[in-house]
Protein backbone atom coordinates (compact mmCIF):
# COMPACT_ATOMS: atom_id res chain seq x y z
CA UNK A 1 0.00 0.00 0.00
CA UNK A 2 1.61 3.53 -0.97
CA UNK A 3 1.15 6.51 1.21
CA UNK A 4 -2.01 7.45 -1.02
CA UNK A 5 -3.75 4.81 -1.14
CA UNK A 6 -3.42 5.05 2.41
CA UNK A 7 -4.93 8.21 3.12
CA UNK A 8 -7.65 7.16 0.65
CA UNK A 9 -8.47 4.36 3.40
CA UNK A 10 -8.56 6.70 6.21
CA UNK A 11 -10.76 9.51 4.16
CA UNK A 12 -13.18 6.34 3.61
CA UNK A 13 -14.00 5.75 6.62
CA UNK A 14 -15.36 9.37 7.64
CA UNK A 15 -18.06 9.37 5.33
CA UNK A 16 -18.78 5.42 6.24
CA UNK A 17 -19.45 6.65 9.58
CA UNK A 18 -21.57 9.62 8.83
CA UNK A 19 -23.64 7.38 6.94
CA UNK A 20 -24.43 4.62 9.79
CA UNK A 21 -24.84 7.65 12.08
CA UNK A 22 -27.21 9.20 9.48
CA UNK A 23 -29.15 5.97 9.62
CA UNK A 24 -33.16 6.15 10.62
CA UNK A 25 -32.22 9.83 12.02
CA UNK A 26 -35.20 12.19 11.34
CA UNK A 27 -35.29 16.16 12.18
CA UNK A 28 -35.39 16.35 15.91
CA UNK A 29 -32.16 13.45 16.18
CA UNK A 30 -30.22 15.45 13.38
CA UNK A 31 -30.99 18.45 15.88
CA UNK A 32 -31.17 17.39 19.28
CA UNK A 33 -28.83 18.69 21.68
CA UNK A 34 -27.99 17.69 24.97
CA UNK A 35 -28.22 21.43 26.45
CA UNK A 36 -28.27 24.58 24.73
CA UNK A 37 -24.48 25.13 23.74
CA UNK A 38 -23.94 21.45 22.74
CA UNK A 39 -23.57 20.74 19.05
CA UNK A 40 -26.04 19.42 16.48
CA UNK A 41 -26.00 15.98 14.67
CA UNK A 42 -26.56 18.44 11.78
CA UNK A 43 -24.15 20.74 12.16
CA UNK A 44 -21.22 18.18 13.15
CA UNK A 45 -21.61 16.90 10.16
CA UNK A 46 -22.03 19.79 7.84
CA UNK A 47 -18.82 20.89 10.03
CA UNK A 48 -17.45 17.82 8.96
CA UNK A 49 -18.15 17.98 5.46
CA UNK A 50 -16.85 21.88 5.34
CA UNK A 51 -13.73 22.05 6.91
CA UNK A 52 -12.71 18.89 4.46
CA UNK A 53 -13.80 20.77 1.58
CA UNK A 54 -12.82 24.00 1.99
CA UNK A 55 -9.15 22.53 3.43
CA UNK A 56 -8.73 20.32 0.39
CA UNK A 57 -9.52 22.38 -2.21
CA UNK A 58 -7.16 25.01 -1.05
CA UNK A 59 -4.35 22.33 -1.02
CA UNK A 60 -5.75 20.85 -4.82
CA UNK A 61 -6.23 24.28 -5.74
CA UNK A 62 -9.88 23.82 -6.85
CA UNK A 63 -12.94 25.37 -6.31
CA UNK A 64 -14.73 24.34 -3.27
CA UNK A 65 -17.99 21.77 -3.59
CA UNK A 66 -20.16 24.21 -1.16
CA UNK A 67 -19.97 27.32 -3.85
CA UNK A 68 -19.11 25.30 -7.34
CA UNK A 69 -21.56 22.31 -7.07
CA UNK A 70 -24.73 24.52 -5.59
CA UNK A 71 -24.50 23.18 -2.23
CA UNK A 72 -25.04 26.24 -0.52
CA UNK A 73 -27.84 27.14 -2.39
CA UNK A 74 -29.75 24.31 -1.24
CA UNK A 75 -29.01 24.42 2.45
CA UNK A 76 -29.81 28.19 2.10
CA UNK A 77 -27.77 28.74 5.69
CA UNK A 78 -28.04 32.60 6.71
CA UNK A 79 -23.95 32.44 6.82
CA UNK A 80 -21.21 33.68 4.47
CA UNK A 81 -20.62 30.92 1.80
CA UNK A 82 -17.08 31.20 3.27
CA UNK A 83 -18.32 29.37 6.53
CA UNK A 84 -17.45 26.06 8.09
CA UNK A 85 -18.81 26.29 11.56
CA UNK A 86 -15.31 26.85 12.93
CA UNK A 87 -15.40 29.36 15.77
CA UNK A 88 -19.42 29.37 15.53
CA UNK A 89 -21.37 30.42 18.36
CA UNK A 90 -24.32 28.02 19.19
CA UNK A 91 -27.09 30.26 18.14
CA UNK A 92 -25.53 30.05 14.93
CA UNK A 93 -25.01 26.00 15.52
CA UNK A 94 -28.90 25.50 15.79
CA UNK A 95 -29.38 27.21 12.51
CA UNK A 96 -28.11 23.96 10.30
CA UNK A 97 -30.88 22.34 9.59
CA UNK A 98 -30.50 20.00 6.66
CA UNK A 99 -32.08 16.77 5.62
CA UNK A 100 -30.54 13.13 5.86
CA UNK A 101 -30.30 13.44 1.68
CA UNK A 102 -28.15 16.89 1.69
CA UNK A 103 -26.23 16.15 4.30
CA UNK A 104 -25.14 12.51 2.50
CA UNK A 105 -24.99 14.50 -0.74
CA UNK A 106 -22.92 16.97 0.27
CA UNK A 107 -20.20 14.76 2.09
CA UNK A 108 -20.51 12.16 -0.85
CA UNK A 109 -19.36 15.38 -3.45
CA UNK A 110 -16.62 16.35 -1.28
CA UNK A 111 -15.49 13.13 -0.63
CA UNK A 112 -15.45 12.30 -4.27
CA UNK A 113 -13.64 15.32 -5.06
CA UNK A 114 -11.09 14.43 -2.20
CA UNK A 115 -10.41 11.44 -3.50
CA UNK A 116 -9.44 12.48 -6.92
CA UNK A 117 -7.07 14.52 -5.60
CA UNK A 118 -5.32 12.17 -3.00
CA UNK A 119 -5.56 9.53 -5.98
CA UNK A 120 -2.96 11.88 -7.72
CA UNK A 121 -0.66 12.72 -4.94
CA UNK A 122 3.11 10.70 -4.58
CA UNK A 123 5.35 10.78 -1.43
CA UNK A 124 7.29 14.19 -2.80
CA UNK A 125 3.92 16.15 -3.12
CA UNK A 126 3.28 15.12 0.71
CA UNK A 127 6.44 17.24 1.73
CA UNK A 128 5.68 20.29 0.16
CA UNK A 129 5.13 23.30 2.40
CA UNK A 130 1.94 24.57 2.33
CA UNK A 131 1.20 27.04 5.32
CA UNK A 132 3.97 28.62 6.81
CA UNK A 133 2.04 30.19 9.17
CA UNK A 134 2.87 27.42 11.67
CA UNK A 135 6.43 27.03 13.64
CA UNK A 136 7.26 24.26 12.09
CA UNK A 137 5.81 24.92 8.92
CA UNK A 138 2.84 22.82 7.46
CA UNK A 139 3.68 20.36 4.59
CA UNK A 140 0.95 18.63 2.65
CA UNK A 141 1.05 15.32 4.44
CA UNK A 142 0.40 17.14 7.90
CA UNK A 143 -2.56 19.09 6.48
CA UNK A 144 -3.98 15.89 4.88
CA UNK A 145 -3.67 13.82 8.32
CA UNK A 146 -5.42 17.15 9.81
CA UNK A 147 -7.99 17.42 8.57
CA UNK A 148 -9.07 13.90 8.50
CA UNK A 149 -8.52 13.92 12.16
CA UNK A 150 -10.60 16.64 12.84
CA UNK A 151 -13.44 14.48 10.55
CA UNK A 152 -13.27 11.43 12.23
CA UNK A 153 -13.09 13.74 15.72
CA UNK A 154 -16.39 15.17 15.06
CA UNK A 155 -18.06 12.11 13.53
CA UNK A 156 -17.19 10.48 17.41
CA UNK A 157 -19.10 14.03 19.08
CA UNK A 158 -21.57 13.37 16.63
CA UNK A 159 -21.82 9.44 17.38
CA UNK A 160 -22.23 10.66 20.97
CA UNK A 161 -24.57 12.90 20.56
CA UNK A 162 -27.04 10.47 18.91
CA UNK A 163 -25.96 7.90 21.63
CA UNK A 164 -27.39 10.68 24.69
CA UNK A 165 -30.65 11.67 22.19
CA UNK A 166 -31.30 7.39 21.87
CA UNK A 167 -30.81 7.16 25.39
CA UNK A 168 -33.23 9.82 26.24
CA UNK A 169 -36.02 7.50 25.21
CA UNK A 170 -36.63 10.32 22.80
CA UNK A 171 -34.67 8.53 19.52
CA UNK A 172 -35.37 5.12 18.24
Amino acid sequence: MNTAELLIEIYSRVPDGVGRLLDGLDEAGLTARPDPEANTIAWLVWHIARGQDAQVAQVAGTDQAWTADGWAGRFELPFDDRATGYGQHPDEVAQVRASVADLRGYLDDVQRRTLEFLSTLDDAELEQVVDEAWDPPVTLGVRLVSIVGDGLQHLGQAEYVRGLYERSGRGQ
